[in-house]
């Protein structure tokens, strides 16, 4: 069986149809569920992509083995789904961009790579001049030509075309960057949908959230902003998504044009959220953990499995490891704490009972976690588009405090030591808009959440190694 991960970067899944956008063009995502299993309730481990996909590659939590910062992937020591295909005689294809794994990991993780750097994409222009407000929106003009996604999934076209009988099975990790902001589209897609029809965004909220909602606004001097810009933003985001629907759509016809879809499992999901206007904001926060972050798609369509299934019960993304190693006929010989969804594949339901969780942020002693360091690039220059996120890491460091998370069907609890700890009852207030953490009726509720989180905290602290160090032990004596 080949297996392709369609992963776009930064997409919420209430941006798409099969999840219950009213207005989003979402086609061939609506395919793939109405052809495969669609979990309604997928949460990530992580708002930040390199934990993210350390995450979803391992079947680790972030804390598991300090894979909690954009700097620090998955080095060659340590496992990962690709690694274990390639080893068990897999073609592993890498195309698109890296958060995931060191240098030095790809060679025993993938057989061929095309990178970020290869081809040339459209380019866009800032809406707005520096020093007016949106200026640090992440809004430009629409784009002159294809983004690099493009060129990536052309190139994997043309490998699907090229391949012969009696070829190895093929692994294929799509790893593209829409609708990561900037937010800009090629058109039609870039105006596909009008602000004003949208639904509402959900709303600034003046008391209960952590202070970095507050503090984003002010560096990104977003609350300057007329509403109009971020409804445009979330309209862009739109059309974002649309378009990686659009270049899907080419993916799944060419498995068609080439009879390989019936014996290819595709698994579409992402890496993390986008809040794209919403609580006036945009992108992400290391520590955020609203539902606009953490619930992301995840749609599988395998060969042989149930079609049109959707699991409403909560899922964690790091499922997809052993799940991919089932469906692959290979075993992991390493600790994780993941579940195969193998058997909702096959129209099992999911566990009502399960919650979620996840992690972000970092501590006041670890300033080389910290965006926005002199050699971090954008983060660290004046003109680039992440500079206020960057000095907003540096000047309030205690705004991106650690933070862990438990969400189950019907509440959450997010858990910050030195900021604002929330709770939320999602069967009322599905948007969190009230945060109802030590409120009296709320009471047993937080509790038992406390008690499953500092559980959760013990039992996933640390991933011991399955074989011993082959360096051996040193000789020890009694004396």
């Amino acid at each position: 069986m080949n297996i392709i991960y369609v992963n776009p970067d930064e997409m919420r899944a209430d941006a798409l149809s099969c999840y219950g956008h009213p207005l989003a063009q979402t086609p061939h995502f609506d395919r793939l569920a109405a052809e495969g299993t669609r979990w309604d309730q997928c949460h990530v481990q992580h708002t930040v992509c390199t934990p993210s996909r350390c995450s979803f590659m391992t079947g680790w939590y972030p804390h598991s083995a300090g894979h909690r910062t954009l700097w620090h992937p998955l080095q060659p020591h340590e496992p990962n789904t690709m690694r274990y295909l390639k080893e068990g005689g897999y073609e592993v294809h890498w195309l698109g961009k890296n958060d995931c794994l060191a240098p030095g990991a790809f060679e025993s993780s993938v057989t061929k790579i095309y990178g970020a750097g290869q081809g040339v994409a459209g380019s866009s222009q800032n809406v707005f001049q520096k020093g007016e407000p949106g200026y640090y929106s992440f809004l430009n003009t629409a784009l002159d030509g294809p983004p690099r996604d493009a060129i990536f999934y052309e190139r994997a076209i043309e490998y699907i075309k090229n391949r012969r009988v009696g070829d190895a099975p093929f692994f294929m990790f799509l790893a593209t960057g829409f609708p990561h902001p900037i937010y800009h589209a090629p058109e039609p897609w870039h105006s596909m949908y009008d602000p004003d029809d949208l639904p509402p965004l959900r709303p600034v909220v003046a008391e209960g959230k952590p202070d970095y909602h507050k503090l984003i606004r002010q560096y990104r001097d977003l609350e300057k902003v007329d509403e109009s810009v971020l409804r445009k933003i979330m309209a862009v985001y739109l059309g974002m998504t649309s378009y990686v629907d659009h270049l899907l759509g080419q993916l799944l016809a060419a498995l068609e044009e080439t009879a390989q879809l019936e014996e290819t499992a595709i698994i579409a999901f992402s890496d993390h959220g986008d809040w794209a206007g919403d609580y006036g904001l945009v992108e992400k926060w290391p520590s955020g953990l609203d539902d606009a972050l953490t619930r992301v798609p995840l749609i599988a369509r395998v060969p042989g499995g149930a079609r049109g299934h959707v699991v409403d019960e909560p899922v964690e993304l790091f499922d997809i490891v052993p799940t991919t190693l089932e469906l692959a006929g290979v075993e992991a010989r390493h600790t994780h704490y993941a579940r195969s969804l193998v058997p909702q594949l096959r129209g099992a339901a999911g566990d009502p009972e399960r919650a979620v969780f996840a992690e972000g942020g970092y501590d006041l002693h670890e300033p080389h976690c910290l965006e926005g360091k002199p050699s971090d690039g954008i983060a660290g220059n004046p003109d680039g588009i992440y500079y206020p996120k960057g000095m907003q890491q540096q000047e309030h460091p205690e705004s991106v405090c650690r933070a862990t998370m438990i969400r189950t069907a019907t509440h959450k609890l997010v858990w910050r030591p030195h900021g604002v700890n929330e709770l939320y009852d999602l069967a009322e207030d599905p948007c969190e808009l009230r945060n109802v953490f030590d409120q009296p009726a709320c009471a047993e509720v937080q509790r038992h959440l406390e008690r499953r989180l500092l559980d959760w905290q013990v039992l996933t602290a640390d991933a011991v190694p399955f074989e011993p160090d082959p360096r051996g032990f040193p000789s020890m004596r009694m004396t």
